[in-house]
C-alpha cells in the first residue's frame, strides 16, 4: 500500500460529554483506521488498575483513554483518566521502542 506506515505504532484516545457518549465507539473507528493504514495499535495495558476504578464516574476503556467533559464541557479531566492516559502512552512509547529495535 503506498504511503502505509507500517512499522509504525499509535493509539487512539476520545472524549465525550456524558459517560455513554459513544468513546469506544469513536476509538473503534479511529483503530480501524490505524489497522488499514498498517500501524500497530496499542491501547490501555490489561494491569492499568485506573480501568476497574468503580469510585467514581471515569472514562477509560481497554481499546484507548477516554474522558468525560460533561453535558456543557465543564467537567475537567479526572485524575483517574489522566492515570489512563499515562498508562496508555507510556504503552505505546514501550511498544514502538520495541517496533523500533526489531
Amino acid at each position: 500500500m503506498t504511503g502505509a506506515l507500517a512499522g509504525k505504532v499509535g493509539g487512539a484516545f476520545a472524549g465525550s460529554a456524558t459517560q455513554h457518549g459513544g468513546s469506544e465507539t469513536t476509538l473503534w473507528n479511529l483503530i480501524t483506521f490505524l489497522f488499514h493504514m498498517g500501524l500497530t495499535v496499542v491501547g490501555v495495558p490489561a494491569g492499568t488498575k485506573e480501568l476497574g476504578n468503580i469510585s467514581e464516574i471515569s472514562g477509560g476503556a481497554p481499546y484507548g483513554a477516554t474522558y468525560i467533559t460533561g453535558s456543557d464541557g465543564s467537567r475537567k479531566v479526572s485524575d483517574n483518566e489522566k492515570a489512563i492516559a499515562r498508562a496508555q502512552g507510556k504503552h505505546v512509547a514501550e511498544v514502538a521502542k520495541k517496533v523500533k529495535n526489531y
